[in-house]
């Protein structure tokens, strides 16, 4: 394309500019800016073929060279001054025009300033830049409260004793030797990164002389200035009617297709941050934030609360505190595999099944499978004593622990990130009825008890039915989850036989642990299809409720969707962990399903194997397609949109797009806000704190996702994502509570866990009942000699259903067929007064697993209430800091206003009317 001509008509400037391939647009500089907002393109720029990626901040050192540049960059408008705030799109051939050119008339109405500019790749996509003004801003952010700096905070070091000083002294001495906070960021190499540490105040413009105003153009930051502009525009008309009103609606209707605020340029530069600074907060961002080279650094909070706003800033707050405290917990359960690796040698319940060749034990299923040595799942007890050894019930009620201090410390954090952040005294505004609510009852209507104003209003029992009608369907659906599991199961049962007759040795002799593999990971596929079809269903039922706000629709939803997946995600674990094997029966009485498939059993070695495959398989499966999901899927779009544009412009031609179309080409973010990274991440929690104790490694996979996670987000919020809306919030919102839930299932997941999964109550039974130690009150190595034999029944192989009697008879082992066989349970031997009937042992496991249960439950509980009693919710110097700065804002005000008053009166006192109105 050529460079632009210009010419005399007139009067007037006229610029011809091509738009497009084959598409040239007249632009009339003059009549665009005096001509009224309308929808025939008069205030329609040419596009813009060049763009830089210097930082918009520049400009405010002034200079024609900035200026010059200011217009070519795409955050500014023509005039390289009026910086764009807020950026609307729509397409020429919308039918909506009508109700477009009534908003945007009234938009100017309201102060904002305007301009429009054509896309480059397709000339029917129109973009509206919009600015507000100074006297917009402060009228609106006096509306809004906003709460802007008037003063530097002086802090007061509290008096130290020469003792303390001494001792300060000594270990800064010793610190000398250390590295200098390696993960701490550089604020030397990065000074942008320094934040005025300011007291605030509702902004006033009667008070404005209070606030520290060095430049009106960059008082209001970026992501306020958007800010103000979208509260704007949700409170303009576009329509007459009292419901019509508002840019949400506008983008339901098919007005506008997209609505953003504009990223801060590039976050790339060829200079280095080092030695040339950044570019931009965007820049700045990426290079010390979203960049793999600093994944071991603590994030920037501040700078992605000023960029992105509190709401996103809370978000990555959260997920770095749970990071950071899933340390100690993947510490010690990290501890807990490594001391099963050490004291495998020395367990003697490994070591008896390893030298059991000579006890011979009954199939697992029907005819195909063969009898089998119990030392053949040698390898299976010593991986099953990795997981299941002493320490597992220590870190079970550690992981309790562990879940209430992360809750209670988060709860003081953020209350720290809330006075930082000005959240403190922060209230939500009244929210806006959605408009589905509004469409749906608007003939029936009653005042609202604060605002005076009449409302639509949902009657008490369309509300009731509506509520019931979903409550069906959420009963329906996890009718499904359980019907799907209830199919694994039966997977199970069949193959299981169908790979003992396999034709390789290899899934012959493994065909339990094949069974296994195979169906986690048809449970895992099972798990992603119908997740799809949840948040459908969540979607549909959550519309059928009309929720009459926006927070109430994405708390409706939240809670839809996560016990949707809840339930999807665990169900089959839980099946494992608490059913697996528990009521299968016995040889010769064996409970089968619709009276022909015979109910799966637990492997020799226990139970604990399969539940650890499958929280292990599941675990990695589904944080590795989250991460492609959430990365890959943009990496992929943006690609496609780049190849386009290559494909249409031809290959060999480099064009440069201002800062409005490269932001419109990425992706916007999620229709549902952070919906997807919280519900991961809590499901993430679950997994980590409910079956702990059957896999102590959980933790440590978590942290090494959340690392990963962490600058995943970052990378996509800051490069490939359209810039959110910066929005504020005091908190996590409904997923709080999700976690205190998540924390209090957990302790009894994990009591019923170690007393009826793993084997650790039946050895402490035979330790001090029936072992050799029986009675002496020990409980050591030396106690479990023997129990391997006493844990194990015995089956005469003549009393065999025929549909269950295996086609061998055994006699590859002795020779002879074999007369009996051994199979887990307390069971009296086939010769008693009653045949195969239970022990006296298994009543008294039985006893002391209930026990147990209930005992581990109260401790833990007890501990949990202590802990949280004991922990307050708000740090003592931070309530000290707190009452100060009142007292301090206070005074300063008071102080301030004083000494506006004497300037006044001195003033007065100059012109001569000191005296004017006073008696003699």
């Amino acid at each position: 394309m050529e460079a632009s001509s210009s010419g005399l008509t007139n009067g007037k400037t006229k610029v011809f500019r091509p738009v497009a391939k084959d598409v040239n647009i007249l632009f009339d500089e003059l009549e665009a800016v005096n001509s009224p907002c309308k929808d025939d393109d008069s205030l329609l720029h040419p596009g813009n073929l060049t763009s830089t990626s210097d930082d918009a901040s520049r400009l405010e050192a002034g200079g024609e060279t900035v200026r010059e540049k200011s217009k070519s960059n795409g955050l500014y408008f023509r005039d390289g001054k009026c910086r764009i705030d807020y950026i609307l799109v729509y397409r020429k051939s919308s039918p909506q025009t009508e109700k477009r050119e009534v908003f945007e008339r009234n938009i100017r109405a309201e102060g904002l300033q305007m301009e429009k500019e054509s896309s480059l790749i397709n000339s029917d996509i129109i973009f509206v830049k919009l600015h507000a003004p100074w006297e917009v801003l402060g009228r609106y952010a006096e509306q809004m409260n906003v709460r802007m700096p008037f003063r530097r905070k002086i802090y007061y070091l509290p008096r130290r004793y020469k003792f303390m000083s001494r001792i300060d002294k000594q270990i800064s001495r010793f610190r000398r030797w250390l590295p200098k906070k390696p993960m701490r960021l550089d604020k030397e190499t990065l000074p942008d990164l320094e934040e005025n540490d300011c007291y605030t105040a509702p902004f006033s413009q009667q008070r404005i002389h209070h606030f520290i105003i060095h430049n009106k153009d960059t008082f209001f930051n970026n992501a306020t200035r958007s800010r103000i502009v979208h509260h704007i525009l949700q409170r303009i008309k576009y329509e007459e009617g009292k419901n019509k009103i508002g840019l949400n609606r506008l983008l339901t209707n098919g007005s506008y297709e997209a609505a953003f605020p504009l990223h801060e340029g590039s976050y790339r530069s060829k200079n280095s941050i080092r030695t040339h600074g950044a570019e931009n907060h965007r820049h700045l961002l990426y290079e010390c934030w979203a960049s793999w080279g600093v994944w071991y650094k603590y994030q920037p909070l501040d700078l992605v609360r000023r960029y992105f706003g509190e709401k996103i800033g809370l978000y990555f707050a959260w997920l770095g505190w749970y990071t950071g405290m899933l340390f100690p917990a993947a510490f010690i359960g990290l501890f807990v595999f490594l001391y099963g690796v050490i004291t495998l040698d020395h367990c003697q319940v490994s070591k008896e099944v390893c030298q059991a060749t000579d006890i011979i034990m009954c199939p697992v299923c029907d005819k195909y499978c063969p009898f089998m040595r119990l030392s053949d799942s040698c390898v299976y007890a010593k991986v099953t004593h990795l997981f299941d050894n002493g320490a597992t019930v220590f870190f079970a009620v550690f992981m309790a622990v562990w879940a209430t201090v992360f809750l209670e410390f988060w709860k003081r954090r953020r209350a720290v990130i809330a006075y930082d952040w000005d959240l403190i005294d922060w209230e939500e505004e009244e929210e806006e009825i959605r408009p589905q609510f509004e469409a749906k009852y608007s003939k029936k209507e009653r005042m609202n008890p604060i605002s005076g104003k009449p409302e639509p209003y949902q009657a008490f029992a369309d509300k009731c039915s509506r509520l019931i009608v979903s409550a069906s369907g959420i009963f329906f659906m996890i009718c499904v989850v359980i019907a799907a599991v209830f199919g694994i199961v039966i997977y199970r049962v069949v193959t299981v036989s169908t790979f003992a007759a396999f034709k390789w040795a290899l899934i012959r002799n493994n065909s339990q642990v094949a069974t296994t593999g195979t169906a986690v990971c048809i449970n895992f596929c099972i798990i992603m299809l119908l997740n799809v079809l949840y948040e459908r269903v969540a979607l549909f039922l959550t519309n059928l409720e009309q929720p009459r706000t926006e927070s109430e629709w994405e708390n409706s939803f939240t809670l839809k969707m996560f016990l949707f997946q809840f339930v999807n995600l665990n169900s089959s674990t839980f099946y494992i962990a608490f059913f697996l094997g528990r009521f299968a029966g016995h040889p010769g009485a064996y409970l089968r399903l619709i009276n022909r498939w015979r109910l799966e059993e637990c492997h020799p070695s226990g139970c604990l194997i399969d539940l650890c495959m499958q929280m292990g398989i599941i675990m990695v499966l589904k944080q590795t397609w989250n991460n492609f999901m959430e990365l890959g899927y943009p990496l992929i779009q943006n690609w496609w949109t780049r190849r386009k544009v290559r494909q249409e412009h031809g290959p060999e031609r480099k064009i440069s797009f201002p800062q409005w179309e490269k932001d419109y080409n990425l992706q916007p973010m999620n229709a549902y806000g952070l919906f997807d990274e919280y519900l991961e991440m809590i499901l993430q929690f679950g997994f980590t704190t409910i079956f702990v104790a059957a896999f102590p490694l959980a933790p440590l996979l978590a942290l090494l996702n959340n690392i990963i996670e962490i600058r995943l987000d970052a990378y996509k919020f800051v490069t490939q994502w359209r810039r959110p809306l910066a929005s504020r919030a005091k908190d996590i919102g409904i997923w709080y509570g999700i976690l205190e839930g998540i924390g209090i299932l957990s302790v009894i997941t994990n009591a019923f866990v170690i007393a009826i999964t793993s084997d650790f109550i039946p050895r402490l039974v035979y330790a001090y009942k029936y072992g050799p130690c029986a009675g002496q009150g020990e409980a050591g190595q030396k106690c479990m000699v023997g129990y391997v034999n006493a844990s194990l029944s015995v089956f005469r192989i003549a009393d065999f259903e025929n549909r269950s009697e295996p086609e061998s008879d055994g006699s590859e082992f002795s020779g002879t067929p074999l007369k009996y066989c051994r199979y887990r349970d307390y069971r009296d031997p086939p010769h008693s007064l009653v045949p195969y009937g239970y022990t006296l042992q298994f009543w008294h496991v039985l006893a002391a697993r209930l026990a147990f249960i209930i005992v581990f439950e109260h401790l833990v509980f007890c501990i949990k209430h202590l802990i949280s009693y004991l922990i307050p919710d708000l740090p003592k110097d931070l309530r000290d800091r707190m009452r100060r700065e009142k007292y301090l804002i206070q005074e300063m005000m008071y102080e301030a206003e004083l000494e506006r008053l004497q300037k006044e009166r001195k003033e007065r006192k100059k012109n001569g009317r000191a005296h004017h109105n006073e008696w003699p």
